[in-house]
């Protein structure tokens, strides 16, 4: 498998940073997660605006210009000849300093690589178990808006979810508020409205988030950017998860309790299914 590193590709095994890469040793940096379909990234402009915002918030450089990121990418996919995968772009402040400053970390490292996507067996669609995890996003972070490479949080609520024999996990905000799931948005249906939790309120703007509110404007179905707690969240028609990886993943089961399908949401990943079709051409 060969692997993008700072504007070369080269063999996994042989792509290193250094030990003082600030990614490593801090979090400092961003990532972004795409679906590739048919050879092309799905929507990556949009996981480069994001990643842009990101960069200018953390007050890191990109090396490259996103339409040179983007070219990079589909010769990384052509390189590996993986028409079907999930490409992941690492941006970290590059090296620097023992300690917190950022004076001196000028060079920036990026870096893509490619991966299979999760095993799907189509004759058993998948679903997942949800739990409520006790781990809490800050209600109003700012940096909730982008994909930071500190993700520790997260790694713990999945970490629980596994451990009580459940799939993903469910974090509230510190308002108790629902926010989002360790590894994607939340939706869930509510007499025949789609909702989602409004972002601002410790809630990734997904790139899939986007996505499907947009089908559902095509479809015709009503949505709602609502405020929500657990409590009447199992009081809904249908929950699913969104992600890049995976899509559209609908929960089957929440704390313990079976989660009625819905046919509305058929619906919306037939719809989704489509578009990654079509933009695949």
């Amino acid at each position: 498998m060969e692997v993008f590193l700072n504007g070369k590709y080269l063999p996994a095994a042989d792509a290193v940073v250094p030990l003082n890469d600030r990614g490593f040793l801090l979090g400092d940096g961003l990532f972004e997660t795409a679906r590739v379909a048919g050879g092309q990234p799905f929507r990556f402009a949009q996981h480069l605006e994001r990643l842009s915002r990101g960069a200018d918030f953390l007050k890191i450089k990109l090396p490259f210009t996103p339409k040179e990121i983007q070219k990079f990418a589909v010769q990384l996919i052509g390189k590996n000849n993986l028409a079907e995968a999930v490409l992941r772009l690492t941006l970290t402040r590059g090296a620097g300093t023992r300690g917190y400053s950022i004076k001196g970390a000028d060079q920036p490292t990026l870096a893509m690589t490619l991966h299979p996507l999760p095993p799907h067996n189509p004759d058993e669609p998948l679903q997942w178990s949800l739990i409520t995890s006790s781990h809490k996003i800050p209600a109003g972070d700012a940096l909730a808006s982008f994909k930071t490479t500190s993700k520790i949080l997260n790694v713990l609520a999945r970490a629980e979810a596994e451990e009580q024999g459940a799939d993903e996990a469910l974090l509230l905000n510190t308002n108790g508020e629902v926010a989002e799931t360790a590894g994607g948005n939340i939706f869930w249906i509510y007499h025949d409205t789609v909702c989602t939790v409004p972002t601002g309120r410790g809630v990734l703007p997904g790139i899939t988030r986007a996505v499907i509110l947009e089908i559902c404007q095509s479809l015709g179905l009503a949505t709602n950017k609502r405020v929500i707690k657990p409590e009447h969240l199992r009081k809904a028609d249908g929950i699913f998860v969104t992600q890049s990886a995976l899509g559209i993943i609908p929960i089957a089961a929440f704390d313990g309790q079976p989660v009625a399908p819905s046919p509305l949401v058929d619906q919306i990943v037939g719809a989704y299914n489509e578009i990654l079709r079509r933009e695949a051409i």
